[in-house]
């Protein structure tokens, strides 16, 4: 049985072919996959998981979304595949219970599992890119549990005011940036692989998908970059055992 990994889906109301696709492959090409990682910005934002007990209140329709998805991962996950989630840069907030409601299990930012036969290291991608130093700040508070604690004791209404406002301004200001800036830095990438003793890292986040032949300290490396999902695209790695990690796009159907 083999393992598949995703990231970057973004799921937000506004995009329902995403959503639909996403679902259309939860029930097709996952069905029988031991188990499933989602690495992070998996919804385009997400302001806490109280969000859920608006339901049909909720006139931003994110917590139907929310319901919607939740149901078809626990659908999976009933079926016998184990579902990881990771946190990204615009999902930070997720939490134990929206994992519950989808049979999900939260899985640490990096995290190593043996994936086939191999050891690999598991990323969102965000924290290797610390050439953006404004990024990297805002990272550092974002990730702190006392900033997201005042964050989630706030109103439900101002909560997702500011996650309309941190996208805009995250847009705006990419939009001036270079993009080696954006990318992750080389350096990081050998350091992250040598501190977990593995040769391959599997990471999102850049929406770059590609596969980086490195070396480190003298033995063949790799770097699997997964790539964002699109209305018509999705990116998935497969890794099977006895078989080299596999990266593809294909066509989403809804």
């Amino acid at each position: 049985m083999s393992s598949l990994l995703i990231s970057d889906l973004h799921l937000h109301p506004g995009a329902p072919a995403i959503t639909d696709g996403f679902l259309a492959w939860l029930e097709g090409r996952a069905q029988g996959a031991e188990a499933l990682y989602i690495l992070g910005d998996f919804f385009e934002a997400w302001i806490g998981d109280d969000l859920m007990d608006l339901g049909e209140a909720d006139p931003t329709g994110n917590a139907a979304l929310a319901w919607r998805v939740a149901g078809a991962l626990r659908a999976r996950s009933e079926a016998g595949t184990a579902i990881y989630l990771m946190h990204g840069n615009r999902d930070f907030l997720l939490g134990e219970r929206f994992a519950r409601e989808a049979g999900a299990c939260l899985l640490p930012d990096p995290s190593v599992v043996t994936l086939g036969d191999e050891r690999v290291l598991l990323m969102h991608g965000d924290s290797l890119c610390t050439r953006d130093e404004a990024y990297m700040a805002f990272r550092a508070q974002a990730r702190d549990p006392a900033w997201q604690a005042r964050i989630l004791a706030m109103p439900i209404t101002e909560r997702l005011a500011l996650a309309r406002q941190l996208r805009d301004q995250s847009g705006e200001a990419n939009s001036n940036k270079a993009e080696d800036i954006m990318d992750v830095t080389p350096g990081e990438v050998l350091t992250a692989l040598r501190q977990h003793g593995v040769t391959t890292l599997i990471h999102g986040h850049t929406h770059r998908p590609a596969v980086h032949p490195l070396e480190l300290d003298g033995t063949p490396a790799r770097r699997f970059v997964l790539g964002d999902w699109q209305p018509n695209r999705g990116w998935e790695i497969e890794i099977a055992p006895g078989q080299a990690p596999v990266l593809r796009d294909f066509a989403l159907s809804g």
